[in-house]
């Protein structure tokens, strides 16, 4: 790509395009949400709404895209979707720091009775009383990726035992990772399991029936990743019998409809898919979109290509 060619760029909100400030000359930006139909008919990259793939396929099918630069991690919900020749890269290095943040204080919370507490602190109880904790829990995380392994940075500090499993064993960043085919026996030795796998196919209900099974009576449950990494069902079954504990920031149906079972019974804690949400999204987001524009402008590939390339 050359510099005499004007690079074009969608981004969906105003306050994405402020936050670029200044790019290289040859550069346009234009504001399109993807609501309605596009501005051009060709655009060298479009960054989509976040959190909202509405329309998004459709609007992206009828112009010409060189790449499509996602907000989040996850991809699942365009995989397999897009158009052909669309060159799709994810929003990794924006996300994994405070979705690893709120992994911590959901484990924290369960294992501290928060919620109880609060809920006494509604009413005007003194209410006492020990709690599991984190120190010497053994905890065991599901994945391994940017954010599984941010969450291992932030975890070892409280003195667990750590160790994962991923797609592949390994021993990575001082901590032992056992490959899937050993998850029910890794589970059997397991007090907190945090879940942080993408979502898909090759992932859905990893933690199933079996996988709650393996677990010891008491153990937490903490997503953080796709809801339907776990079997809802087999979950509110091993819960509402008081075998398992659960903290989930996603869950599956999503948004979990009111009068559903995991919003009432004991032992669960539901955040609102709120992972990345944080005031470090924003400035995190800009500075990525604005690196691959840069790169896009030099004739460089771009960064965190996941589908197509």
């Amino acid at each position: 790509m050359t510099t005499s060619t004007p690079l074009l760029v969608s981004v969906p909100t105003d306050e994405l395009r402020a936050d670029l400030n200044e790019l290289p000359d040859g550069v346009e930006v234009v504001v399109w949400d993807m609501t309605g139909p596009a501005p051009h008919d060709r655009f060298d990259m479009v960054v989509p709404p976040y959190m909202s793939m509405d329309n998004v396929i459709e609007r992206l099918s009828e112009i010409e895209v060189g790449l499509v630069q996602g907000q989040s991690i996850g991809y699942d919900n365009v995989e397999g979707r897009l158009p052909e020749g669309i060159v799709f890269a994810n929003a990794s290095s924006v996300h994994e720091t405070a979705t690893s943040e709120l992994a911590v204080a959901l484990a924290l919370a369960a294992q501290r009775r928060l919620p109880e507490v609060v809920r006494a602190q509604d009413r005007g109880e003194w209410t006492g009383g020990g709690a599991p904790g984190l120190a010497d829990a053994r905890v065991t995380l599901l994945g391994f990726g940017g954010v599984g392994r941010a969450i291992a940075a932030r975890l070892k500090p409280f003195e667990v035992e750590l160790r994962a499993v991923a797609s592949h064993g390994r021993l990575q960043d001082e901590v032992e990772v056992f490959p899937l085919g050993k998850l029910y026996e890794v589970l059997a030795e397991t007090d907190i399991v945090i879940a942080s796998l993408p979502g898909g196919d090759a992932t859905r209900h990893v933690i199933d029936d079996r996988a709650l099974s393996a677990l010891p009576d008491g153990a937490l449950v903490v997503n953080v990743g796709r809801g339907p990494l776990i079997d809802t069902d087999a979950l509110v079954d091993h819960v509402r019998r008081g075998r398992i504990r659960a903290a989930l920031d996603v869950t599956d149906p999503e948004p979990l409809p009111q009068g559903h079972p995991l919003w009432s019974l004991d032992g669960v804690l539901i955040a609102p898919h709120v992972g990345g949400a944080t005031d470090a999204m924003r400035p995190r987001i800009a500075r990525l979109v604005r690196q691959q524009i840069e790169r896009l402008h030099r004739g460089e590939e771009p960064l965190n290509v996941v589908i197509g390339g």
